[in-house]
């Protein structure tokens, strides 16, 4: 477990690097450009998963970079929020057991006092509906990767300007990779031993 803590440290400095000088290659060029690739690293694709300047496999991983960085902000805020003793009211279950009667984060799905596993099942069940048939581009009509409006919902999206919709764009996508990072910090933080960070955090008063 330790070295998992240590390797995870390592990629996370690895990640604030310094950038290196911009490629020369002239397909990299092509995204230098795009949205996220801003200071300090500019852009960053330390595994050339781009490196053919193939727009459609760019476009491709933006829209999953996108979709981790959304259920990563859920999750982060669904941590922070049971930890802080919000649940759901009412049952989960026919016998009346409550949502606050089970363990927070990761032990609430996996372990001992997890709930049923018929339980976990409509949940995956629910997150594959809405992976199919709702969170995706329907109509087509979509302005980039991600954009799963649908004609439907708005909040005032077209009333915005090119500059207030790129700034939001780019806000989005960096507080879901910083959800990535964080709810992979509260998850390794659960399986150590004492339960450091989200444990003092708890105790704390």
């Amino acid at each position: 477990m330790k070295l998992a803590v240590l390797a995870s440290l390592l990629s996370t400095a690895l990640a604030f690097a310094p950038a290196k000088q911009a490629s020369s290659n002239p397909a990299l060029k092509a995204f230098e450009g795009e949205l996220g690739a801003q200071e300090p690293l500019g852009f960053y694709d330390p595994l050339g998963l781009v490196a053919d300047g193939n727009e459609a496999k760019f476009n491709r991983l933006r829209y999953v970079e996108l979709k981790h960085g959304r259920i990563s902000m859920l999750a982060f805020l669904g941590q922070i929020v049971t930890r802080a003793g919000i649940h759901l009211p009412g049952s989960i279950d026919f016998e009346g057991h409550s949502f606050s009667e089970y363990p927070d984060g990761l032990a609430a799905i996996s372990g001992p006092d997890a709930i049923p596993q018929a339980g976990l099942g409509q949940i995956i069940l629910f997150i594959g509906l809405l992976e199919l048939f709702v969170m995706k581009d329907v109509t087509g009509t979509g302005e980039f990767p991600g954009d799963f409006r649908n004609g439907f919902i708005d909040f005032g999206w077209d009333d915005f300007g090119p500059k207030t919709k790129l700034r939001k764009r780019a806000i989005e996508l960096n507080n879901g990779r910083a959800a990535m990072m964080g709810i992979l910090g509260l998850m390794m933080h659960e399986q150590i031993d004492g339960n450091p960070v989200i444990g003092v955090f708890l105790e704390y008063n």
